[in-house]
């Protein structure tokens, strides 16, 4: 009886706890469905309302791989028109088909990325990167499990591994169970194509019954991402009612062999098909809103906040700042601003370029002011040679040698005025004093102009150096915003681009190819006739992307047509490996557009 008088306040205590976490999530939950949720059937409701709008006609489908049909025969086939119905829809089913494992294909390589990373990495996404309802949420968690077990880092790297791992269990599945029912639709066209001259109507109806028969192998196979789903969604399932069970209409009249349809039952079964497919779009978006990747305003909202935050500061401090507020300092700088562009363009553009234009164009006229400079100065050395001349004969008292340099003579002047100034005062008044230092005058002004001539040359041949250095501040401007436009105008563009990068993904992707083909030849040799089917799909998927990254570019060089050949008999079954390899070796090394990337392009 103490015993359990005892136990009653622990109990108590712990059933107080229990309530109290109890009432805070139910208030949690009640204050988070105020936001929107990725995983909320909304987003579900309008890819299904996309997905289900009409497609487009044949002639202005999307370019990728094509079918192994030969249009030009079904057309001119007695049952044309049947058959460019039942032609459309399989355009369809791999349009809609190779779309969906491109979603998916984009989303596990998120997700696989993200499995690698340290717990750090992994709990700054589960924070920052979910959004800002996720934010909330594991903030509220963080908070909650310091003030009890004080681990709360560990228990969300935790959660996000299970996440994670959960996501990329599913996207595999789904991508496994489309590459098959890929494979085989390119089988069934494949093996329909060949059947085809022999009994048109025939192979038709049968080509219907398969492409039936492969929805109906699709359903089975599919519903085990739908259980794993199930299981981690019980109770979001039950409270909102949705179910991610997928199940398809059957053709009818599948047992009774009829010999032929009518253009009514064709019509229908070609409807079926598209409703059918519609359907799979359906439940492929409902599972992918949970376990695609997040967008890019999800996974940078805090970067996008924080940049509105501080763009509503901007606004609210340039309107405090505006003539709406009765301020003067916007037109204060903006006419500053206007002054100091227009200050610019003058110094550094147009001043400089006017120097070059007039250093190009009116070199006649310095020419010729550079002549008369020239003739001054040989007026001067020729009144130097005769002062020269005369003061050496007189002091020499001989006539002297035409070949006599002007240095030469300046020497007997020198030499004479050495003698002449030992005697200053006498000599300047009777003996060739004054005489030689007006001669020293005359040499001393013949170096200044010949000083100045070979200066003024300097500056002149300088002058479109001096204009071209005035002008590099808005040489380097104009050349960096040419980079900036150039780089806009020529960027890659994923790999359909022209540059280094569109190169190597390209590249990458005809690797991807040739290692999908050996993986196939060892799953078929083995005997895994299953693990084979999704690899093959799995290579058309990887030369469907091969084939639109390659078009544009290889149209441009009028390589299209043999590449395009080239890439369908990669997908043909019936080839061999090591033809399929040298095909593959030859694309590396004959087409431009698959060449690697060299700066001489």
């Amino acid at each position: 009886m103490a015993s359990s008088e005892s136990e009653n306040p622990n109990t108590e205590a712990s059933n107080a706890k229990a309530l109290i976490f109890s009432y805070s999530n139910r208030t949690w939950r009640a204050f988070l469905s105020l936001f929107p949720s990725p995983d909320s059937s909304f987003l579900a409701k309008i890819s299904k309302y996309y997905l289900q709008s009409p497609s487009v006609g044949f002639g202005r489908r999307r370019s990728g791989l094509p079918l192994l049909l030969h249009t030009s025969t079904i057309y001119s086939s007695p049952v044309a028109a049947e058959a460019s119905r039942i032609f459309v829809i399989l355009e369809d089913i791999r349009e809609h088909t190779l779309s969906n494992l491109h979603r998916i294909h984009k989303s596990l390589a998120f997700w696989q990325a993200r499995a690698v990373e340290t717990d750090y990495q992994k709990v700054w996404f589960m924070v920052f990167n979910r959004g800002p309802r996720a934010f909330m949420y594991e903030s509220f968690q963080i908070i909650r499990r310091l003030a009890t077990d004080g681990h709360p880092f560990q228990s969300i790297a935790y959660s996000a591994a299970d996440i994670i791992s959960l996501k990329i269990t599913i996207l595999t599945t789904l991508q496994r169970c489309l590459a098959t029912f890929l494979a085989q639709v390119y089988l069934e066209v494949n093996k329909f194509s060949e059947l085809l001259t022999a009994d048109q109507e025939k192979s038709l109806l049968s080509l219907l019954v398969d492409i039936d028969n492969l929805f109906c192998k699709l359903e089975v196979s599919i519903s085990h991402p739908c259980e794993i789903y199930n299981e981690n969604n019980d109770s979001l399932s039950m409270e909102s009612g949705n179910s991610c069970e997928l199940h398809f209409e059957k053709l009818p009249n599948m047992e009774d062999e009829q010999t032929q349809w009518t253009d009514t039952e064709i019509r229908d079964s070609t409807s079926l098909i598209r409703r059918n497919l519609q359907r799979l779009d359906s439940y492929l978006s409902f599972m992918l809103s949970s376990c695609q990747k997040p967008n890019r305003i999800t996974l940078y909202w805090l970067r996008y906040t924080c940049g509105a935050v501080g763009l509503s500061a901007c606004s609210f401090w340039v309107l405090r700042h505006s003539s709406l507020m009765g301020s003067s300092d916007i037109d204060n700088w903006i006419r500053t601003a206007k002054e100091s562009t227009t200050t610019f363009w003058e110094e550094h553009v147009e001043q400089p370029l006017i120097s070059i234009r007039d250093e190009l164009f009116e070199t006649f006229r310095k020419r010729h002011k550079g002549v008369m400079e020239m003739e001054e100065v040989q007026l001067t050395a020729n009144s130097l040679h005769r002062m020269l001349l005369a003061f050496s004969e007189q002091t020499k008292g001989q006539k002297i040698p035409e070949n006599l340099t002007d240095q030469e003579m300046m020497e007997i002047v020198m030499s004479r005025y050495e003698k002449e100034v030992m005697h200053p005062l006498q000599n300047l008044i009777g003996g060739e004093l004054a005489r030689a230092m007006l001669i020293q005058i005359q040499k001393l002004k013949l170096d200044l102009e010949t000083a100045m001539l070979e200066l003024d040359q300097i500056l002149k041949a300088n002058e479109i150096n001096f204009a071209v250095l005035a002008a590099l501040p808005a040489f380097i401007i104009s050349l960096l915003l040419l980079y900036l436009i150039r780089t806009w105008v020529l960027q890659d563009k994923g790999a359909e681009g022209r540059g280094k990068i569109a190169r190597i993904k390209r590249r990458l992707l005809l690797v991807e190819v040739e290692e999908w083909i050996m993986q196939f030849q060892t799953s078929m040799e083995q005997g895994m006739e299953e693990e084979a089917g999704w690899i093959f799909g799995m290579m058309l998927y990887s030369l469907d992307l091969l084939c639109k990254a390659v078009e544009k570019n290889a149209k441009e060089t009028r390589e299209w047509p043999r590449l395009r050949l080239d890439i369908v008999k990669l997908t043909k079954t019936e080839m061999k490996i090591d033809h399929k390899l040298a095909v593959i070796s030859r694309m590396g090394r004959m087409y431009d557009c698959l060449l690697p990337y060299t700066r001489q392009r």
